[in-house]
């Protein structure tokens, strides 16, 4: 599996996940035209994407979504987030449903697409965990206010990590932000802070090499620096050492 990040941050996130000679979207939230010019940075056609995977219905995930209609790409969001998503072609659009309370696996080819519940201030988010028939997986975790039992249930045994560090909690309650803004980060239906995401990662990493990508970070609450440190010195508890039992970057926009 090839992970590329194209875009990562507040003003948009991106990602494609290639497996097999198929290429898939995580989110496309900036411009088509970026979205366009940074596939063909890394190899990859913008009429070869076999599919657009949607987190949530911000902005900052779904500004390129007018690419979906000009090279017909499918796109996949749940019932809730496609409340908020206008000028998909009907044709294309496409539901991550549930069943007993569980969504349904997306098979894509050879590729197996498990979206799961987040917690964002939004109707319906979700994350994913992508399997390829040579039983790589990898898992997206965007936006989200907390993780639980279920999410971490769904990403174990991901050997790619792409998971928000959006902020240092101190840097948010100094900043000039409202408190109405603060406290919407800061809740359970805001954004990961360093500390919450560095607590995920010693739950799920297993000194396999997993590659973990940092995203999402505030240009404003956070360093990139910082969110490194922190993730480096939960993990260290565990005894893991970066470069020894797994890779880290920070990916910051």
């Amino acid at each position: 599996m090839k992970v590329d990040i194209l875009a990562s941050g507040s003003k948009g996130n991106c990602i494609a996940l290639t497996s097999q000679d198929q290429t898939i979207l995580i989110d496309a939230g900036i411009a088509k035209t970026k979205i366009e010019k940074r596939l063909l940075d890394v190899g990859v056609r913008p009429d070869h994407i076999a599919g657009i995977f949607i987190t949530h219905a911000h902005s900052d995930h779904i500004k390129g979504l007018p690419m979906a209609n000009k090279y017909r790409i499918p796109v996949y969001a749940t019932e809730g987030e496609w409340k908020s998503i206008s000028g998909v072609d009907a044709d294309l659009r496409w539901t991550a449903e549930t069943r007993y309370g569980k969504y349904e696996t997306i098979k894509m080819g050879e590729t197996w697409i498990y979206p799961f519940r987040t917690h964002h201030d939004a109707y319906e988010p979700v994350g994913y965990a992508i399997e390829d028939d040579s039983r790589e997986r990898a898992c997206v975790l965007f936006d989200t206010g907390k993780y639980d039992q279920e999410m971490l249930d769904m990403m174990e045994g991901s050997i790619y990590v792409l998971i928000e560090a959006n902020h240092e909690p101190d840097m948010v309650e100094a900043s000039d932000y409202p408190i109405s803004i603060q406290s919407r980060i800061l809740s359970d239906l805001g954004h990961l802070s360093n500390q919450q995401t560095a607590a995920a990662l010693q739950k799920l990493i297993q000194g396999r090499g997993e590659r973990i990508y940092l995203t999402h970070l505030s240009s404003k609450n956070n360093m990139p620096a910082l969110a490194e440190m922190t993730v480096k010195a939960a993990l260290k508890q565990r005894g893991f050492i970066a470069g020894e039992h797994y890779t880290l970057e920070v990916v910051s926009e």
